[in-house]
């Protein structure tokens, strides 16, 4: 059941169920709670799990033309707050795990553990930055089209026919993003700075999920990216959308990553 709660006169929504330790789940670019909806039965069996529709995501508000990575992480702690949890596990997929490294460098005492789905420390390369620059001035006209070719280009051609009912439904609510959403996301993606010190220099547990096949995130990359910041690292066999393409294998991966934490 979806709740409320208003985070400087933005409407912030959320779910929390289940009962054990707590592990807050943040969904990725033009995603909302709904993509954790195959996630949270199996994870709920033994613990506390919050998911929340980031700022100009899902039913949340938009809070102006730049969604920063702090802004976002000032409002999952308001939630947070509210619901009384001070210790918690935090699992972010994509644009969720950068969310989730500002707000591990905001508050690391309060992290058990810190898990990356589909994401990294890294800031974007120069290409990247243009790349969503570019995107936020042709969204404003195009924003249909453009959404359903980045959003289709994320799976390969065996994904998209293997999981074309999947690949719909997440589709459908990528369309229901506004366009400050849209906009104010990817600045706050463009110009967030490389956190690679969170992971090397916090002793929290640490875990990096990356697929070999994603397009987004170069493999070889987060291979050195693991390895520098002696972060434990799990290889799918996917792409760049592991709770559609290797579901069974990212709920393994979490049970096993809060269960030792």
């Amino acid at each position: 059941m979806q709740k409320s709660i208003t985070f400087k006169n933005a409407n912030i929504s959320f779910s929390d169920v289940g009962k054990g330790a707590a592990v807050v789940l943040l969904h990725g670019f033009l995603e909302n709670g709904t993509m954790w909806n195959t996630i949270v039965p199996e994870l709920t069996k033994r613990n506390r799990i919050i998911t929340i529709d980031l700022l100009g995501h899902g039913k949340s508000d938009c809070l102006g033309y730049v969604h920063s990575m702090e802004l976002f992480a000032e409002a999952v702690l308001f939630v947070l707050k509210e619901l009384r949890i001070r210790k918690y596990f935090l699992v972010g997929h994509s644009l969720g795990g950068y969310i989730s490294l500002a707000l591990a460098q905001k508050k690391p005492l309060q992290i058990k553990g810190l898990c990356l789905v589909n994401s990294t420390s890294n800031a974007d390369d120069e290409e990247r930055k243009k790349l969503r620059f570019r995107a936020n001035k042709m969204i404003q006209n195009n924003f249909n089209n453009l959404v359903r070719m980045s959003f289709l280009n994320l799976f390969g051609k065996k994904s998209r026919e293997r999981y074309k009912n999947e690949i719909n439904l997440a589709l459908h609510e990528a369309l229901k993003t506004p366009i400050q959403g849209y906009i104010a996301a990817n600045e706050g993606m463009r110009i967030r700075e490389n956190t690679n010190a969170v992971l090397s220099e916090n002793s929290f547990k640490k875990l990096i999920i990356v697929g070999k096949k994603d397009p987004v995130l170069n493999f070889e990359t987060s291979l050195e990216e693991a390895k520098n910041t002696k972060t434990e690292l799990v290889v799918l066999s996917g792409g760049h959308m592991s709770h559609i393409e290797n579901k069974e294998d990212l709920i393994i991966s979490l049970q096993n990553f809060i269960r030792k934490g």
